[in-house]
């Protein structure tokens, strides 16, 4: 019998060895010593006795018995040798009673190579082992700025905490967004309990993922899992049985399919103009006198909230423009309780457009539309990679240059104050636009920056008086309550009192009458098959959704220059992030023609050098940044700097 299985095995191996050839491929075993420097080996980390996967098992440390085995691992040389009849006792061996003794590995880059063991992993990998147990040695490559490195690093700090090594993912921030998923902190030890559920989890997913047709993507199973949690989240994921974890992943797998793409969002910076719609739809639509139903839902009270306030603003704007055809609800305060309940009854209220205006409402938002693929859900946030809902945010960096240029020629000491609210894609790069224009005009000038989301927004403004700044950029927009010590646009303090000098305007109405306008003329959807991608709308003031509100109490001149600058940036001759840019550290950053790219600006986690302060970690942050954070934060926000 153990000879019939060496046949079988042999016949593997020259089929592999065939293919290799026919690919322009070694057929044999990569070898470890071809790859790694020798003095690496000085250095190795004994990782002790584990279970590793079987399918990473790619090669042999050494080159004396590569060509014994095709890279399958399986045998090629004759049934009448001695390798053969080793190989066949091997087998009977494992047949009989197992194969105990573990081999001998050497780990790089989370793939094995042999040093002791060769046949045993051969006769292993013939019979499906999934695992095989083995003494490891790690072998770290130096940090060299690789992208592929860089993961592999990522990779090893999860595995302290998990002591997994099954698990991969092709981009960036996946070991430490599985942490965040899971309820975990970024260092966070797992329990062996929870590793095993994990393990036992993982093993349902896959099987339920290659059933599919999962193998056919060029993604791994990492991927997708952390695609399919991102909707149904790790709990549910962990109780649904393999029937149910099927259907799930069948809803979800445009989600899922879109994490093979290098470029996975569509960010569209201008409104689609609108098609002209086809006498069928024309005739189709005529005698159509349903009101369309759009509800709005926030997380906070517009009394109290002037991030909700500008929004329901812009609702009963719409409702007034799209009379007749459009009623508008509002839901508030969906996070006092569970944000999916409201927008389920949002849902069964008959609304089939959704608007969502807070980031912290992502993920229910993504959730109810994956159940439900009839209703348009849009979520106010930015730089989310998601199929099934769309995502809508303005370039307020655009303003934020304007408002730095004007405060160049405000500032009498050279000192500008910046509070900002959360770490954030867009927030950053606010900042950073602000110092620009504020150098644009007055080359010496420094940013003071400080977080509201760390020490309030009172604490943060008496941290900038304290150091002598009066003139000082806060919240983008706000009602002012009666009571409210609260500040926005730029100002300036004076014996206590605030002089608005100019203000940052979002004009969400602009968007929503866009937006519902595409919906009624049917464009929207065909926008989104077109796309193919996660549309992200970005538009800016060019679109007209955000503007520069100056005071009569600016300089004619300023005023003049305000809009000299919001006509050059409308009519593309003006950038705000035109290189090359140096940062606090002195790395200089530049991008293609000397024009930062929209991917740079966006992901900036990085200060330009005429800010004084920095980045907050995720710890220094109040509990309503942490969730913020955990949604649509910067990476690097989370971890220490």
């Amino acid at each position: 019998m153990s000879d019939q299985h060496y046949r079988e095995a042999l016949r593997l191996g020259q089929k592999e060895y065939r293919a290799c050839q026919s690919r322009g491929e070694s057929p044999y075993l990569p070898v470890l010593d071809e790859l790694v420097p020798g003095e690496l080996y000085t250095s190795c980390e004994s990782l002790g006795l584990i279970q590793v996967p079987a399918e990473f098992i790619v090669g042999t440390k050494s080159a004396g018995r590569t060509t014994s085995f095709a890279r399958n691992y399986m045998p090629l040389l004759e049934e009448t040798s001695e390798f053969a009849a080793k190989w066949s006792d091997l087998c009977s061996a494992h047949l009989q009673e197992g194969i105990r003794d573990p081999v001998k590995v050497y780990e790089y880059r989370n793939r094995f190579y042999v040093e002791e063991g060769n046949k045993r992993v051969s006769v292993l990998k013939f019979f499906g082992a999934i695992t095989v147990a083995a003494e490891v040695s790690r072998i770290l490559p130096p940090r060299n700025g690789d992208p592929d490195v860089e993961l592999y690093y990522e990779f090893v700090d999860f595995y302290k905490c998990s002591q997994i090594n099954f698990l991969e993912f092709t981009k960036p921030g996946g070991y430490a967004e599985l942490q965040r998923l899971m309820g975990k902190e970024p260092d966070e030890v797992w329990s062996p309990e929870e590793r095993s559920r994990f393990i036992t989890t993982y093993h349902y997913f896959r099987q339920a993922y290659a059933a599919l047709g999962g193998g056919k993507l060029a993604t791994t199973v990492g991927d997708a899992m952390l695609a399919y949690m991102k909707v149904y989240g790790y709990q549910e994921l962990r109780l649904q049985s393999p029937a149910e974890m099927k259907r799930s992943i069948a809803k979800v797998w445009e989600e899922i399919t879109l994490q093979q793409e290098e470029e996975p969002i569509d960010v569209k910076l201008t409104p689609e103009e609108a098609k002209k719609r086809g006498l069928f739809a024309l005739m189709r639509s005529g005698g159509e006198s349903r009101a369309l139903k759009v509800a709005f839902i926030h997380d906070k009270n517009p009394t109290l909230s002037g991030w909700t306030y500008a929004h329901e603003l812009c609702r009963l704007h719409v409702q007034r423009v799209f009379e007749g055809k459009i009623v508008t609800t509002a839901y508030e305060q969906a996070l006092d309780g569970d944000p999916l309940e409201v927008i389920e009854r949002a849902i069964a209220d008959g609304n089939t457009t959704i608007f969502t205006t807070s980031p912290q409402l992502l993920p229910a938002s993504l959730r109810s539309a994956v159940e439900h693929p009839e209703v348009n859900i849009l979520n106010c946030s930015l730089n989310q990679s998601h199929r099934y809902i769309r995502t809508y945010y303005a370039r307020m960096y655009e303003a934020k240059f304007i408002i730095g240029a004007i405060a160049g020629t405000m500032a009498r000491d050279g000192q500008v104050g910046y509070i900002c609210d959360y770490p954030i894609f867009g927030q950053i790069a606010g900042i950073n636009a602000f110092a620009l224009g504020l150098q644009m005009v007055n080359p010496r000038a420094r940013v003071y920056l400080e977080w509201s989301s760390v020490v309030g927004t009172e604490e943060a403004v008496r941290r900038l008086t304290d150091r002598g700044i009066d003139l000082i950029s806060s919240q983008d927009a706000a009602r002012l309550l009666e009571g409210s010590r609260s500040s926005f646009g730029l100002y300036r303090l004076d014996s206590g009192h605030k002089d608005v000098l100019a203000m940052p305007l979002w004009q969400w109405g602009v968007y929503y009458e866009t937006i519902i306008r595409s919906i009624l003329n049917r464009t929207y959807r065909s926008e989104n098959e077109e796309s193919g991608k996660a549309l992200n709308y970005y538009w800016g003031m060019s679109s007209g959704v955000v503007e520069v509100l100056c005071s009569s109490k600016l300089p004619d001149s300023t005023r003049k220059l305000s809009e000299l600058l919001e006509q050059a940036i409308c009519a593309g001759i003006c950038h705000p992030f035109r290189g090359p840019l140096t940062t606090q550290e002195g790395t200089v950053i530049d991008g293609e023609g000397h024009f930062l790219s929209l991917e740079q600006i966006i992901s900036m986690d990085w200060l330009v050098h005429n800010v004084v302060g920095t980045i907050p970690t995720y710890e220094q942050l109040s509990d309503e940044g942490k969730a913020t954070v955990d949604i649509v934060g910067v990476e690097r926000a989370t971890e220490d700097r």
